[in-house]
């Protein structure tokens, strides 16, 4: 199975990058950034709540109602008329659940790395969090995930590498971090260039959705 950011080069993905990038009126270059190097830090943070067996309970459930992947079936229409206040809502939510009181720290590093204020950082995510809920539940769905473990092998499929220790630590490390931005410059190094191979983070989101 491809990582999760194999899909920010697919066609899918490329809709995703200006669609967001146009709600939140950033430009799309740095929004790509931002996504490249917000997606797996929040899934990294979904798979430490999915270690407890009622944040897996709490996460396969939203999987299998509201977060079904449907959302992912009309992203013309989703960001043609400007993303609603209920999905910003709900990506609100999502964010509050999934890092907590790591929030600012994360969009403060992101945005520092990135060349972007905190608050447009903020804003990026909120969009971006149900999409990214939708490409679980899509994939959640195709493999019939019905319990703790399946959704910690989904997410830790979507987030594994050439050296997924090393650069699970450095996930790890962010949410941690204590928001002066110093790790994420680690971790923008190994997303955003040198390690092109597929299947690491840097080729990191497409056979998601190619059937593999």
């Amino acid at each position: 199975m491809s990582g999760i950011l194999d899909l920010l080069s697919s066609d899918l993905g490329k809709s995703i990058i200006s669609g967001v990038a146009g709600q939140t009126k950033q430009p799309q270059n740095k929004t790509q950034d931002v996504l490249t190097m917000a997606l797996p830090v929040l899934m990294q943070a979904m798979k430490r709540n999915a270690s407890t067996p009622q944040g897996a309970d709490g996460l396969l459930s939203a999987l299998n109602n509201k977060h079904d992947g449907s959302i992912l079936d009309n992203l013309g229409g989703l960001f043609g008329d400007g993303v609603d206040n209920d999905v910003l809502d709900d990506g609100g939510k999502i964010l509050g659940h999934v890092l907590g009181n790591k929030q600012q720290n994360v969009t403060s590093a992101l945005g520092a790395k990135a060349g972007m204020d905190a608050g447009s950082v903020a804003q990026i995510l909120k969009v971006a969090a149900p999409i990214l809920m939708g490409v679980l539940g899509k994939q959640s769905r195709q493999q019939k995930v019905s319990n703790q473990g399946g959704i910690e092998s989904l997410l830790g499929g979507l987030l594994s590498g050439n050296s997924p220790q090393q650069e699970q630590s450095f996930l790890e490390s962010i949410l941690d971090a204590d928001g002066d931005g110093s790790v994420i410059d680690d971790v923008a190094g190994m997303v955003l260039g040198g390690n092109k191979k597929k299947g690491g983070l840097g080729g990191l989101l497409g056979g998601l959705f190619g059937g593999k």
